[in-house]
């Protein structure tokens, strides 16, 4: 048995999951499935019912593992060895951007994707403002640095970096200078490559196979 299984959907934030995966050389095995047949008993694991879920087999008992930046976080946290936590100096900064892309980021999106309207004088209370006022916060910051931690390249930038990714190829988030040149140099690392290419051949078998 690997040492993690991975519960995904090919087309989902689950390609997050993989590709932190990936970049922590994890050991896993996964379950894949559509939208349409995940089976009643997967809720044992995630009662939500949801990918991506991590199992980490540890021992003799197992851990589950819910929500993409958390996985992002949990794969560093057991790969120490892949250079993907902060180092002391990079903490503010990484857990800065990793929980503000899961939060105010992630909801800022949704909310102009489904057309919800925070009225202005309740957008303290939303969390999140308003998607220029969170896009305009990451733009200040990548136009100074070239990764959520700082220089360098960490777990961080898998969750954060593909807010981006996501946002600038359907059109959810406005592409910008900083926004561009950061989605170009995460998509540029082989092992965000390898894993993408894991998830689109899933992706392409399913379409086949319809």
């Amino acid at each position: 048995m690997a040492d993690f299984t991975f519960y995904t959907v090919a087309m989902s934030r689950g390609q997050i999951a993989r590709w932190a995966l990936h970049e922590a050389g994890a050991d896993y095995d996964q379950v894949v499935f559509d939208w349409a047949t995940r089976p009643d008993s997967f809720k044992q694991i995630n009662p939500m019912n949801k990918v991506p879920t991590l199992v980490h087999h540890h021992g003799d008992h197992d851990h589950v593992v819910t929500e993409a930046a958390a996985i992002c976080h949990y794969l560093a946290e057991t790969h120490p060895d892949a250079g993907l936590l902060p180092d002391a100096h990079e903490k503010a900064s990484y857990f800065r951007w990793l929980f503000f892309a899961a939060g105010p980021l992630e909801q800022a999106v949704v909310a102009k994707a489904m057309d919800w309207e925070v009225p202005e004088e309740r957008r303290g209370m939303a969390g999140f403002g308003s998607l220029d006022l969170t896009l305009d916060a990451c733009a200040d910051w990548l136009e100074n640095n070239d990764y959520a931690a700082g220089s360098r390249f960490t777990m961080a930038d898998v969750y954060f970096g593909s807010q981006f990714i996501w946002g600038l190829r359907f059109g959810s988030i406005p592409e910008r200078p900083g926004f561009k040149s950061y989605v170009d140099r995460l998509s540029a690392r082989e092992k965000y490559q390898d894993a993408l290419a894991v998830d689109q051949k899933l992706i392409e078998e399913a379409a086949e196979g319809q």
